[in-house]
């Protein structure tokens, strides 16, 4: 079942399709920002890094005509600012999506992003009918842990080398909504501050686990 991707805004903040005319632009910023980006950058641990925004953009729109994903380009004021990801998309007893984003260096602090995924979490209860939405953040990404705390996303555990991240397997931290936690909206609640404190809290020895590495067994 392709899925329509749809266009959602707040304020001065939107997200859009992504399209194929979106690569050289796209290609620009992440080239731009890759000092600021290239630290929670997905990479593959089965061949070497490469940089095809247009395969990229290719392979999201093939996902989203699978049923399995919603692409977005993130806008300020109708600028491009960086992309969200609703990817894993699964539905029946499952009913859940993940979401990824990135967002440009000149664009942060202006809450581009909690914005964002608050639109497109909305879209996923809502529209799509889901039943739970996961983001898994690096222990490492203050900006990106801030997000699930302002929209009160709930913390699930620790995942220990859990995603590929700038050249290895990196550790992540897990939140969740799921939509009976909800009597509004992910975005009204926010704006209304109603969301609750301690959702998002990271307990202190996950914290720890995460600050030392996990053994590697050696295989002789």
């Amino acid at each position: 079942m392709a899925l329509v991707v749809p266009t959602l805004t707040e304020g001065r903040v939107g997200l859009r399709p992504i399209r194929l005319r979106d690569a050289r632009p796209l290609e620009r910023s992440l080239l731009d920002n890759r000092s600021w980006l290239r630290q929670w950058e997905a990479t593959s641990p089965y061949a070497p890094g490469s940089f095809d925004t247009r395969a990229s953009i290719r392979s999201l729109l093939a996902n989203s005509r699978a049923g399995h994903g919603l692409p977005f380009i993130v806008e300020w004021d109708g600028r491009l600012a960086g992309q969200l990801n609703v990817s894993s998309i699964a539905y029946g007893s499952l009913s859940s999506a993940t979401i990824g984003y990135w967002i440009a260096e000149e664009f942060a602090g202006r809450n581009i992003t909690p914005t964002a995924v608050a639109l497109a979490t909305d879209y996923c209860f809502y529209q799509l009918g889901l039943h739970r939405m996961e983001i898994c953040i690096r222990p490492e990404n203050g900006p990106s842990l801030r997000v699930v705390e302002k929209l009160g996303f709930r913390y699930e555990g620790l995942r220990r080398r859990y995603i590929h991240i700038n050249g290895d397997w990196r550790d992540h931290f897990c939140f969740a909504l799921v939509s009976e936690e909800l009597n509004q909206g992910v975005l009204r609640r926010w704006l209304d501050h109603n969301v609750p404190d301690d959702a998002a809290v990271i307990p202190a020895e996950d914290r720890a686990a995460a600050a030392i590495p996990l053994p590697i067994a050696r295989h002789y």
